[in-house]
């Protein structure tokens, strides 16, 4: 049982009228009020009556150029006046001037001081790292650039009394321009003479044209779809409608991910401790130990080297940039790497109807024959009389010799046959067809007997209507029931029941035929009802299954569209949104208290303005959700901006295109859950590659903290961190971090890294300590042979860590188990003095092996101890990805 809509708007007659274009005529009406209690000043008079299309003879003079070189000077043209983004300049010195990099930058002078450059081969991934930064953001820098909702380059103006073709920038408040069909409207302006029909989709998400007449406003970014008109100019530069939306845009924003915010966290508190902690090691090294001051330096600098984590910024980027290039495979553009990890992480998605559930296009749901109807039959669906209809529609008279043939049967004789074939004809005969006309052509393609019309009625938003007289004589009219029948309510009354019976899912149009239309395109006589034409929009044949993905993975659904609400809740249930039928019109909602609560009961809502998308969306956010938007239109952008993670369709607008951080290149919502497992990927792989580059984290930090106050010298150099950091880091890090991976997301990644890195860290000190005090004070070993065990043990417990991750073992991670073992050792055996490592001796080798046996076993307790915890946290079902998805 359906509950009952909050705040739903009552219509006369709903089971009739057209949703959208009552909205949009509603929207006419605030408009025509608004600018009446807020006109500008300036010479214009508008011409007073109803016209078609402006006078040649208009009494409007336009500006001079006195006028207009006066409202420049006042800051009133429509120069461009947005938000500028950073320069390419600024991009490259806050990338290379960062704290990271000066840390780094510091170690590498003091390295090179010392003469010893091999131990600087550190630095290559602090300049790939810096590469990849400056690279990022000036493409994203050139994406946001090319954010713009007015594209037109030139306008008519009327100036000093004659028209001109002008740049847009040139344009003035209160200059007149002439505006027809194609043209885009450059500034916000209100009509002062003729009419038209604007195509403001792209700015509300209300899919029908709008009809303007002398008063109305257009809004900058809209386009005229019909008609013509002059328009005076009553806003410019950054406050027209178009440029305060761009502007909003533009506005730089964080980047909303868990790992990046991570890593940086990291990176904030190593470079905090880093000098303090270096400057007591060097000195309690140079000062207390009386060691020299170029071997101080350099176990000073392998200490704070191996505290920053700088290959796991490069593992995470390449790891993110592999996604983009499958996802690319895919149809699916990434304009900015971390989205694919907030994907995965999202619990709620907000949806767009036009475009994302449905194609963007209306299609012929049922022809009903109205005789059927009233003999309680039921309709002709698709598939039975309506094809019946139009098998016949294509075949009869098929040796007609004009296309103005009489019928080949009379009404009456066969209903089907003969509704087909007027609707056919009814719709070929519209020069200018909107969506319905074009579905209307598209289901009846293959009918070729049409009539040949000798006088189009054009659809008018006033009558509801449109029709034709045709070369036989026989006149037709299509259009909104209550429109047609006005002036016959009793005929009304009586297919009342049949129509509400259609208007279910549908918007329904009636087809009557008339005795003549009159010289305004007022019907004449007694309409005679032949038929219904359903209409509903074209939804995406995956749309259900993908949404479908989404409800078993455990995320909310909300629909969030311009049109009509019970449209809307319609489609949604259709495609198996839950609750569908509980739906709000959000022209009720005032206050932000309002759109919060709204926004958290209910997951269909209509009539939502561009403004109160992104008010939906940031509801959410304050109640704790991640929140992910899909839109096509410029009337999206202000959400998909605000959303931590944006989808856009290709076929969009620029502007959406432009500040989606995903586009979907063949426009099709069933890649998504691609998206989500190769953010899933990602995020777990990293999460189990992370711990490797924290080990050595923890560890150096630890190990420098403690030889502050030890009495021995730090037992490594930068070197010898290179050659860990290669064989068990670097390479396994990297190998695991592309494996195939759809797991779970399972709590927090930071907790998930350091937890499995802590049982690495202590084992790697506390063997460090004993080899110090055993193979200083018990056997006598020189600095380079204690050096070399460290170096060798703490590379054994990477091995161990590698192990561990690879469980459960296949081929590949054998093979890398395999590589990192003998890689180390070849390291160790072929280039000794470059590692600076030590000929083995016999008291080496007889505290080595119980060292490493102490380790494996230490390790194994810890690790069984400590990791489990990290399945904690919140969860989602297993990745299943539809199959039927491309």
């Amino acid at each position: 049982m359906a509950t009952e809509p909050l705040a739903t708007r009552p219509d006369t007659n709903p089971a009739s009228t057209d949703p959208a274009s009552a909205a949009s005529a509603e929207a006419t009406t605030a408009s025509a009020a608004a600018t009446a209690t807020n006109a500008p000043t300036g010479p214009c008079k508008a011409a007073p009556g109803p016209s078609t299309g402006p006078s040649h003879d208009s009494p409007l003079r336009g500006l001079t150029s006195a006028e207009a070189q006066a409202r420049v000077a006042e800051g009133l043209s429509n120069a461009d006046t947005g938000v500028k983004t950073r320069s390419i300049g600024r991009i490259v010195r806050e990338n290379l001037c960062t704290l990271f990099n000066f840390v780094n930058v510091v170690l590498a002078v003091l390295v090179a001081l010392t003469g010893s450059y091999k131990n600087m081969l550190f630095m290559l991934v602090i300049v790939i790292n810096a590469i990849i930064g400056i690279v990022q953001e000036i493409r994203s820098k050139r994406m946001t650039d090319r954010l713009a909702i007015v594209v037109a380059s030139k306008a008519s103006v009327l100036r000093d009394g004659t028209f001109r073709t002008m740049a847009l920038a040139d344009i003035v408040r209160d200059d007149i321009i002439r505006l027809g069909r194609g043209d885009q409207v450059p500034a916000d302006c209100r009509v002062v003479e003729g009419g038209c029909k604007a195509d403001e989709s792209l700015l509300t998400g209300e899919s029908k044209l709008v009809p303007k007449a002398i008063g109305d406003e257009l809004l900058s970014g809209s386009f005229i779809s019909a008609g013509s008109v002059l328009a005076q100019v009553v806003r410019v530069g950054a406050e027209s409608y178009a440029a305060r939306i761009t502007a909003e845009a533009k506005q730089h924003k964080a980047v909303n991910s868990e790992i990046m915010t991570s890593v940086n966290g990291i990176i904030k508190y190593v470079s905090i401790v880093i000098f303090p902690l270096g400057a007591l090691l060097f000195a309690r090294q140079f000062l207390g130990q009386h060691i020299p001051w170029d071997a101080a330096t350099l176990s000073t600098v392998s200490a704070l080297v191996g505290m920053i984590p700088e290959g796991l910024i490069l593992l995470t980027s390449t790891v993110l940039a592999v996604a983009v290039i499958r996802l690319s495979r895919r149809q699916v553009l990434v304009q900015q790497l971390y989205c694919i990890e907030t994907l995965a992480r999202v619990d709620v998605l907000c949806l767009d109807k036009t475009g994302t559930i449905t194609t963007g296009k209306m299609e012929v749901a049922k022809v009903a024959v109205v005789e059927d109807l009233a003999n309680g039959e039921g309709p002709h669906i698709t598939g039975e009389g309506a094809e019946q209809g139009k098998a016949a529609g294509s075949s009869a008279t098929s040796s007609s010799a004009a296309p103005d043939a009489a019928p080949t049967a009379a009404p009456g004789s066969d209903p089907a046959a003969h509704l087909s074939r007027v609707l056919a004809s009814l719709a070929a005969s519209d020069r200018d067809p909107n969506d319905t006309a074009q579905a209307i052509q598209a289901y009846f393609a293959d009918t070729t007997d049409l009539l040949a019309p000798a006088r189009v009625i054009p659809f008018s938003s006033e009558t509801k209507f449109s029709g034709a007289v045709f070369q036989d004589g026989r006149a037709y009219v299509m259009g909104a029931a209550q429109f047609v029948l006005a002036d016959a309510p009793s005929i009304l009354e009586r297919i009342r029941p049949q129509l509400e019976t259609l208007t279910a899912d549908n918007r329904v149009l009636l087809v009557a035929e008339v005795d003549d239309f009159a010289a305004d395109g007022a019907v004449e006589g007694a309409p005679a009802p032949l038929g219904f034409v359903c209409i509903r929009d074209q939804i995406r044949p995956t749309a259900a299954q993908t949404i479908g993905y989404f409800i078993e993975q455990g995320v909310t659904l909300k629909v969030i569209s311009g049109d009509d609400p019970r449209t809307v809740a319609g489609i949604a249930g259709k495609v198996g949104i839950p609750h569908a039928d509980q739906y709000v019109d959000a022209t009720t909602l005032a206050t932000d208290e309002a759109i919060a609560e709204a926004i958290g009961r209910y997951s269909v809502f209509g009539r939502v303005r561009p403004e109160q998308k992104k008010a939906f969306v940031q509801a959410l956010q304050q109640q704790g959700h991640t929140v992910a938007m899909t839109g096509d239109g410029v009337n999206d952008v202000l959400a998909l901006k605000a959303s931590d993670c944006s989808v856009a369709m290709a076929a969009g607008s620029d502007a959406a295109r432009n500040v989606a951080q995903l586009v979907l290149v063949d426009n099709d919502f069933a890649s998504m859950p691609h998206v989500v497992a190769e953010g899933r990927r990602s995020i777990n792989n990293l999460q189990r590659s992370a711990s490797l580059f924290l080990v050595k984290t923890l560890l150096s930090t630890g190990a420098a903290t403690l030889f502050v106050f030890l009495p021995w010298q730090y037992p490594f150099e930068p070197i010898q961190m290179t050659l860990i950091s290669a064989f068990t880091i670097g390479l396994p890090s990297f190998v695991l971090a592309l494996e195939p991976n759809h797991d779970l997301v399972r709590g927090h990644f930071l907790r998930n890294c350091i937890t499995r890195s802590i049982p690495g860290a202590i084992c790697g000190l506390a063997s460090i300590v004993a080899l110090c005090a055993i193979g200083y004070g018990a056997i006598g070993l020189a600095y380079d042979q204690v050096s070399t065990l460290c170096v060798l043990t703490v590379a054994f417990i990477g091995v161990l860590l590698i192990l561990r991750l690879c469980i459960p073992f296949n081929p590949l991670r054998i093979a890398l188990l395999v590589v990192a073992v003998a890689g180390t050792a070849l390291g160790v055996v072929l280039f000794p003095h470059l590692f600076d490592i030590a000929p083995f001796t016999g008291p080496m080798t007889m505290l080595f092996i119980p060292t490493l046996a102490i380790d494996a076993v230490a390790f194994q307790l810890l690790y069984r101890a400590l990791v489990p915890q990290v399945a904690a946290g919140p969860t989602r079902r297993p990745c299943s990805i539809p199959r039927n998805t491309p």
